[in-house]
């Protein structure tokens, strides 16, 4: 099987192999995570969530060391640090920035004038058309399925939409986990995928074993989705802190309040291992995550298998 059959016009535009990003994920995505998915063909981010400058810094320094391939950096644009973070990335000149949270129009002209790609996550396809018109070199089109901040349309539903609404190419994520998935967004129109909660069980990847193994116990059910009453919903993995956000939405408690619950749950599960207390971000493909591999190792099995179906859809064609 030839890789040719499907490499994308994402390989030309971010300099990789293959047409997989490693999703940005804050406490989560680390230099060792993001340079072991870059070296591997694809093209890791490091998720800078609210952290400092000087902690990404570290972290660029790192990845750089670990790899002389291309690699990005997440900007979470509600940080109280984003001033400083995207003067860091344009000074450094990643070869990418991925955002959330807001819009990065502002920001687009110097970062581009640095040779540094802008690939905003949208969820809709006004967001879309907006950030579209900022001059942005891609857009990610995130699905509900995914872990962490999720908006309403699923994956499947939106991708095609966003792919039809916008000259520009796609990035399909949120329940990608495999060759099935990376083929299954090609045939929606998109130019590649975006995958998070699969390399949260790769070797390379920080976090704490016991997030690791909270998500290869997962069953399908196992995800929910809180403080859709505050206006930004969350999908994680049920615990005892998902089922108190539950209570308290149920018995009508402020937005403060409920978000205020959140403060340092992230970092506790993710660093400290609280698995029951903590936030555990993770998308509805916990299910399928089975077991701890090598960065490498996972895509080439997503390629492989992405190959071996195209080629089975080819045959199946009627001349």
């Amino acid at each position: 099987m030839s890789n040719r059959l499907i490499r994308t016009g994402l390989g030309e535009l971010l300099g990789i192999d293959y047409p997989v990003i490693q999703g940005g994920m804050a406490w989560v995505s680390t230099a060792e995570l993001a340079a072991a998915v870059s070296e591997a063909g694809g093209i890791g981010i490091i998720g800078s969530g609210t952290a400092p400058a000087a902690w990404v810094e570290e972290q660029v320094r790192l990845t750089r060391r670990l790899t002389g391939k291309p690699f990005g950096v997440n900007v979470m644009l509600r940080s109280p640090f984003v001033e400083e973070v995207i003067e860091l990335v344009r000074k450094e000149r990643v070869a990418l920035v991925t955002t959330g949270a807001g819009n990065p129009g502002r920001y687009v002209p110097d970062l581009q004038a640095a040779g540094v790609k802008v690939i905003p996550v949208v969820s809709s396809v006004a967001l879309a058309r907006r950030l579209a018109r900022t001059g942005v070199d891609a857009l990610i089109a995130e699905g509900l399925e995914s872990g962490g901040h999720i908006g309403e349309l699923t994956t499947m539903a939106l991708v095609p939409q966003i792919v039809d609404a916008v000259e520009l190419p796609v990035i399909a994520a949120g329940g990608i986990f495999d060759g099935r998935g990376l083929a299954a967004a090609l045939a929606l129109g998109a130019a590649g995928v975006q995958m998070g909660t699969r390399f949260m069980c790769a070797a390379e990847c920080t976090i704490h074993p016991r997030v690791k193994e909270a998500i290869i116990k997962a069953r399908d059910r196992d995800t929910v989705v809180t403080g859709t009453s505050t206006g930004h919903p969350v999908r994680a993995l049920y615990n005892k802190l998902s089922k108190t956000y539950m209570e308290m939405e149920e018995k009508g408690a402020p937005a403060e309040e409920i978000e205020n619950l959140g403060i340092g749950s992230l970092k506790a599960a993710m660093i400290d291992g609280d698995v029951e207390h903590g936030t555990v971000m993770a998308g509805q493909v916990s299910a399928m995550v089975r077991q701890i591999q090598p960065a490498g190792e996972i895509i080439r099995e997503i390629v492989a298998e992405a190959g071996q179906i195209i080629e089975k859809l080819n045959r199946l064609v009627v001349r």
